[in-house]
């Protein structure tokens, strides 16, 4: 295994880890707090927001898991099919907490180590082949 694919099975790592932080804290801190409101609302609202704001969490757990799998088996184009995805949901992620926290914080930094860790791991895969 090359440095290339050690930097996509990392970011994944980083990726993933970043997911289950988010989905925790997104469960214990926002989610217990709207869950009164909700059931004041409805029942319909109670079982659609909690997985609505989840869905974040399942993305970026599915693209470092994805991200891991092709570093290890896949050829070249299906590295850099997977590095786009995981990316486009990487920079989605760095972009919305950049600009929720407006100051250096935990999660848009590793989000942002992630995307060049991916940028890093596509090189060989965008490279023209001799």
């Amino acid at each position: 295994m090359d440095s290339h694919s050690t930097a996509l099975m990392a970011a994944g790592v980083i990726g993933g880890g970043t997911a289950i932080a988010h989905g925790v804290l997104l469960r214990r801190l926002i989610i217990r707090r709207i869950d009164p409101l909700l059931v004041a609302d409805g029942a319909i609202l109670r079982r659609l927001i909690p997985p609505l704001l989840q869905f974040t969490t399942f993305n970026w757990l599915l693209s470092s898991f994805a991200l891991i799998a092709a570093a290890m088996w896949s050829g070249d184009e299906v590295k850099l099919a997977v590095s786009f995805f995981a990316a486009s949901s990487f920079l989605f992620g760095a972009l919305g907490a950049l600009w929720g926290t407006r100051r250096p914080h935990p999660s848009w930094i590793l989000m942002t180590a992630a995307l060049a860790m991916i940028i890093y791991g596509v090189v060989p895969a965008i490279s023209p082949s001799s």
